[in-house]
């Protein structure tokens, strides 16, 4: 404080106990404190400033905040926020102090406890701490069995329904939610088991040859063909691949890209008989050596090879 020369504000609290700052200081700290240092007060600006209601100590970390240049840094600084993070807030919020909201909003959600979630929630609702809010109705859903024990639980029941309203009405859109992911992300599996088949039977129909198409040394083999449906689909996409001449066609664009997918899975160290299957191996060596990448290409490949290894297990689990 040396630096800044004496203090010519007072911060008074409840118990009548000061705290000498410096008008600067909080002017460029809070918009609201300096409202009140530049509001006049019988002709002079005020020279006191009264904040009620509040621990002492926990006024003086606020304080201390405020000198600290708009960031939490050291540990002791992180830990003091922890102590008095509720406090804090309140403040933070109340004269609108962002970078402190902010970090009081980080240092309660990382303390955040079944035990305290409703307290800290009703906390947030009141100080408008978006964050803290979300990350306690998050907590509230995935722990709600033991919430709903707690004492602070009980009292919002008998005194606040509305807040009890909307934890319950939250809880429910969450349950939708998970129902929504995990159909979506079964919905996804089966495309992918499908895939996965669809490279078997492309392999099956190139090596073996099926009941329409077969490599070109060897007739397709008599009779009905014992793997899914989707080797009829892939041998008439095949005949339609072989003899179609439009540039986008959108049925040669799906053969080409099973062929492309077929050769991103292909573990077979001699030449392979489906078609294309090294020039695409070799198209994605110099993809690796370069700077184009694919990432969604990447990842639809490791699920489909994912869900071969999964189909290999069930099967051999089913024969055992």
């Amino acid at each position: 404080m040396g630096v800044l020369g004496e203090a010519d504000v007072e911060i008074v609290t409840s118990g009548g106990r000061r705290i000498p700052v410096h008008s600067g200081v909080l002017a460029s700290a809070s918009p609201v404190l300096e409202s009140l240092i530049d509001r006049p007060k019988h002709g002079n600006p005020s020279r006191v400033i009264a904040i009620n209601g509040v621990p002492f100590d926990a006024l003086e970390a606020f304080v201390r905040s405020l000198y600290s240049s708009r960031s939490v840094r050291d540990k002791d600084e992180r830990e003091e926020v922890g102590k008095y993070g509720v406090h804090l807030l309140v403040l933070s919020h109340a004269y609108q102090v962002g970078w402190l909201k902010r970090a009081c909003e980080a240092e309660l959600a990382a303390r955040l406890t079944a035990e305290c979630a409703v307290d800290v929630l009703q906390l947030a609702r009141q100080c408008d701490a978006s964050r803290l809010y979300l990350r306690c109705m998050k907590l509230l859903a995935k722990d709600f069995a033991a919430v709903e024990k707690t004492e602070a639980w009980r009292f919002v029941q008998a005194h606040d329904p509305w807040l009890e309203l909307e934890v319950l009405q939250f809880l429910h859109d969450d349950d939708l939610r998970k129902k929504r992911r995990r159909r979506r992300r079964k919905e996804e599996q089966g495309v992918y088991v499908e895939l996965s088949e669809a490279m078997e039977c492309l392999r099956h129909i190139c090596i073996e040859g099926c009941t329409e198409v077969g490599p070109m040394d060897r007739a397709p083999p008599r009779g009905p063909c014992g793997r899914s449906t989707i080797c009829q689909g892939l041998q008439l996409l095949i005949r339609h691949f072989a003899t179609c001449h439009r540039k986008s066609c959108p049925r040669c664009q799906r053969m080409w890209q099973l062929l492309r997918l077929h050769s991103a899975i292909c573990d077979q160290p001699d030449p392979c008989n489906v078609p294309l299957c090294m020039q695409f191996k070799l198209r994605m060596m110099q993809e690796m050596e370069g700077e184009e990448k694919d990432d969604k290409w990447r990842i639809l490949v490791k699920k489909v090879m994912a869900a071969k290894v999964m189909s290999c297990l069930a099967k051999r689990k089913r024969n055992e």
